[in-house]
């Protein structure tokens, strides 16, 4: 009889934790989740799912490597999936030490724990598309050299480099998968996909109104988050580690995204939208656009479903709502 494997799921209250979450109970895992403070997490994303109840909870502060060292060494996964730390490319012009902090030292230290207490638990990181910085429209694949340009970038290329090197000087699995841009119904409002999606329902239900938005003109991969997780699983799953792209292949531009939302709530969005300045960031990738033929030939995976879908679905969950 095989031994129920545990995942230890590092921010599981978020969109892509929720998700993973969701999959791995489907799979037969105990699934643990952590957050910094289990008394005060945000559990909505959990409840949507209907999984609240399922996981357990605990609190680790991944920059802190007493707390990872103690969770790992309690909860004995046989999986790590690091889905924690600052997810914000804009607040990280804001808080870039917390950004450096939560996101590369908080890998440190998994890695580090990894490493004394059991050097054969499997790590997942979740990497971005945002280190490769502006690839000027030529899709970036895993060998695309990194170019990021805001400190949130920074710290995932830092982390990515991390597992890299811990895989090469100490033969741990550890693997990113180089995530780009994926969405949901899930998405907090702060990410500009929802924002426009509830933005123009709003707009939709009031007969009326604006909403402000900055750069239109920049390009990204939008692909269906509950797809991207059980990409997430696959790679721990492999014979031998390695990173790899996340990404649908399509590139689209955010007017795209813009018009499709408006469009589908019956509306005009050229006369609801005003574009702020104030919302455009210091520096910014023009055009995000990926080749995620690597994936699809280690691991049998293709996207299934592109930017369309992922409108349509966010759209509907807001009628729905």
């Amino acid at each position: 009889m095989n031994k129920q494997k545990t995942a230890l799921v590092a921010g599981i209250t978020g969109q892509d934790g929720a998700y993973l979450a969701e999959l791995l109970l489907g799979k037969g895992y105990r699934v643990i989740g952590t957050s910094r403070d289990v008394s005060t997490c945000d559990r909505q994303r959990l409840r949507r799912l209907n999984i609240d109840g399922r996981v357990e909870l605990v609190s680790m502060l991944p920059s802190d490597f007493r707390s990872a060292l103690h969770t790992i060494s309690k909860c004995a996964p046989d999986e790590i999936y690091f889905l924690a730390g600052q997810s914000s490319v804009g607040l990280s012009f804001e808080q870039p030490v917390e950004a450096i902090e939560s996101i590369a030292t908080g890998v440190l230290n998994l890695l580090e724990a990894m490493r004394f207490v059991n050097p054969g638990i499997r790590l997942f990181n979740a990497g971005s598309s945002e280190c490769f910085g502006d690839t000027r429209g030529v899709p970036a694949d895993e060998e695309t050299p990194f170019r990021p340009l805001s400190p949130y970038a920074v710290a995932k290329v830092c982390a990515q480099n991390l597992v890299t090197n811990y895989r090469t000087a100490y033969g741990l699995f550890a693997c990113t998968g180089i995530l780009f841009n994926h969405e949901s119904p899930l998405r907090p409002e702060r990410f500009v996909t929802q924002k426009i999606v509830r933005g123009a329902a709003a707009i939709a239900a009031a007969k009326g109104g604006t909403l402000k938005l900055g750069n239109l003109d920049i390009s990204r991969d939008w692909g269906w988050a509950p797809e991207y997780v059980e990409v997430m699983w696959r790679m721990l799953q492999l014979e031998s580690a390695e990173d790899l792209i996340i990404a649908t292949g399509r590139t689209v531009s955010l007017e795209y995204f813009v018009n499709r939302v408006f469009a589908g709530f019956g509306l005009e969005w050229r006369e609801h939208v005003s574009i702020d300045d104030a919302l455009r960031r210091p520096s910014d990738i023009h055009i995000g656009a990926a080749n995620p033929s690597r994936a699809a030939s280690v691991l049998g995976w293709k996207a299934q479903f592109d930017v369309d879908y992922v409108i349509d679905s966010m759209c509907a969950s807001i009628r729905n709502s």
